[in-house]
């Protein structure tokens, strides 16, 4: 019989549709082969020799003679940079000036490499991109939120095949946010307890979810992922904002975020993906309540008229199986 579980963080039904699960191995990509990418696209923009085809460059890290990490504005941003934050109120009508910030992370000189083929020194770096930009942005007045969010193949929504990160940084808070943040606090009132930390527990107890786990972050799969290998990567410490991680804890996570990425591209055959680093809004101190996470959402099935209409969604494969299938990917 299919099973509805409860994401006890976002409050969110998730039907387990145990009775038409799949085996994990059947959601490897079934495609053609991806086309042979070359290692420098004369085209690209974010090429090595292209660097005049970007707009202003905030950050950069060499090796000394070359660049390893770029970030730079986006060319078709979301926000502008310039301006002032201007509410405006007509009766039901409201809107906002679109200022804020929209850069790229141009995460390696390779045209042809993504994270899972990586090395833990390569994502170190792009992970320390990130941390200064969310650093700096958040200082901006105009500024409540800053979202790190990476789209790998084209069912992800990526435009460009160089491999690449965005940083948006926005005048308010969006709402899936402020939804988080409020069960954050109801559960805290309810509890005393903060409900990531409480979740990271039991998940460490019960151990049927893990995929990896280090010194400083585990990663696992939600007891009601909202779809097939959904998944989460934990700090063990709690924090409410990114930036507030420290360099230990910074290495560890780019080993756990490399392996995990391997496993997905080694497992299930280089999937499309996205995944998103989830934080306090910045204008929100450190909290007892709310403990920032990264998300990663392989892209093996497709939302349909029922998530649509209702809101929930249908997993099509058991988490505890997910899970298995990936700690059996060898990525060494």
């Amino acid at each position: 019989m299919p099973e509805l579980r409860q994401n006890i963080i976002t409050r969110e039904w998730v039907v387990i549709a145990t009775e038409r699960a799949k085996r994990p191995d059947e959601f490897i990509k079934k495609r053609p082969a991806r086309p042979l990418v070359p290692s420098f696209d004369p085209a690209c923009p974010f090429c090595v020799g292209n660097e005049q085809m970007t707009r202003r460059e905030s950050y950069r890290v060499t090796d000394g003679n070359h660049w390893r990490v770029r970030v730079v504005l986006n060319k078709f941003p979301a926000l502008s940079p310039d301006g002032d934050r201007v509410r405006r109120s007509d009766g039901i009508y409201r809107s906002m000036t679109g200022v804020g910030v929209h850069e790229v992370v141009i995460e390696h000189p390779r045209h042809d490499i993504t994270a899972a083929l990586m090395s833990p020194a390569d994502v170190l770096v792009i992970l320390q991109a990130y941390r200064q930009r969310y650093e700096v942005l958040r200082k901006d007045p105009r500024i409540e939120a800053v979202i790190i969010f990476k789209n790998h193949g084209e069912g992800a929504g990526t435009s460009l095949q160089h491999p690449h990160t965005q940083i948006a940084a926005t005048p308010i808070v969006p709402t899936q946010i402020r939804r988080r943040l409020d069960e954050a606090v109801r559960y805290f009132d309810e509890t005393g307890e903060c409900v990531f930390c409480q979740t990271l527990r039991q998940e460490l107890r019960a151990r049927e979810r893990i995929v990896y786990e280090n010194a400083s972050f585990v990663a696992f799969i939600p007891y009601a992922a909202l779809s097939p290998f959904h998944l989460w990567i934990f700090p063990r410490r709690h924090m409410s904002s990114f930036d507030a991680v420290m360099d230990g804890e910074l290495e560890h996570l780019a080993t756990a975020m490399r392996t995990v990425l391997a496993k997905l591209h080694r497992g299930l055959g280089d999937p499309d993906y996205n995944f998103s680093v989830r934080s306090i809004p910045v204008r929100t101190g450190p909290t007892d309540y709310f403990h920032w996470y990264v998300a990663i959402v392989p892209r093996v099935t497709k939302a349909a008229g029922f998530e649509i209409g209702s809101g929930m969604f249908i997993n099509t494969a058991l988490p505890e199986a997910s899970a298995e299938f990936l700690r059996s990917v060898d990525v060494d």
